[in-house]
């Protein structure tokens, strides 16, 4: 049986979706509807789906963000009122894509290339996909703002209640995605600002901040090692911090010259 997975941030429009599927795929086992990209991401994870139906603006990750962080076989269709420039691109690289708000004959249609998109091999697609995401996830950061060097982010405000923290950004030992905020963590304090990681990650100095997961940036000059575990997985020390963080595939390649 094939399985799917919905993430929307918007309840109703997430089971308006599942009721579409219901009506015109009976037999889709719909595993889970993930209610950010966070959820999403942990439960494409752990589940597997055959399929994933994912929002492209949600909070905590974007559905591009979710989509590039997948390292199994879950093949992605985008639900989106996204600008025309990413329509064409999921059009070239053979991608799917609904347009909100959805509508029942492009929904079949959809399904229609699913099922056959199912039964072909993986690797071009993955391959078409990687490529497309890459290319969006570029894009969006330009549009957050990329900085030339001079005016690269060198503060960030993060608020307490009444008070208003100012932390250098050389403090931070790494930012991460929490739900509908990002963790801003220092040596001696974890702060809460609502910029995505993909706003943050534009407007960094790119040879001191890497970006190591779909939801985490690191700060090299904090980096106090790597480690593999016994099944292979990559993990970051960081200074001044007890947990390791996770590298993801698409980012293991940064450290081969460590």
């Amino acid at each position: 049986m094939t399985t799917a997975l919905i993430a929307d941030d918007e309840p109703h429009l997430a089971q308006h979706l599942k009721l579409q599927l219901a009506q015109l795929w009976p037999e889709l086992n719909i595993l889970s509807v993930a209610r950010n990209g966070l959820e999403a991401a942990a439960q494409i994870e752990d589940l597997q789906p055959d399929l994933a139906f994912l929002d492209i603006q949600m909070p905590g990750l974007s559905g591009l963000e979710v989509a590039q962080g997948i390292e199994g076989q879950t093949k992605v269709i985008f639900v989106t009122a996204f600008d025309e420039y990413a329509v064409q691109a999921f059009e070239a690289a053979a991608l799917d894509y609904l347009l909100k708000p959805l509508k029942t004959e492009r929904l079949a249609r959809t399904l229609e290339r699913v099922r056959s998109a199912l039964q072909a091999p993986p690797e071009p697609e993955a391959q078409a996909l990687a490529g497309v995401l890459k290319q969006l996830l570029q894009g969006q950061g330009a549009a957050a703002g990329a900085q030339e060097p001079a005016q690269r982010l060198r503060y960030v405000r993060a608020a307490q209640g009444d008070l208003m923290h100012q932390i250098a950004v050389d403090e931070v030992l790494f930012f991460q995605a929490d739900d509908k905020y990002t963790v801003v963590q220092t040596a001696n304090a974890e702060h809460l600002i609502r910029t995505p990681i993909i706003e943050l990650l534009a407007q960094l100095d790119p040879t001191k901040f890497w970006q190591v997961h779909r939801s985490t940036i690191i700060n090299l000059e904090h980096l106090a090692g790597t480690r593999r575990d016994e099944l292979s997985r990559l993990f970051v020390r960081i200074k001044g911090h007890g947990r390791e963080l996770p590298v993801s595939r698409a980012y293991v390649h940064l450290f081969k010259a460590m």
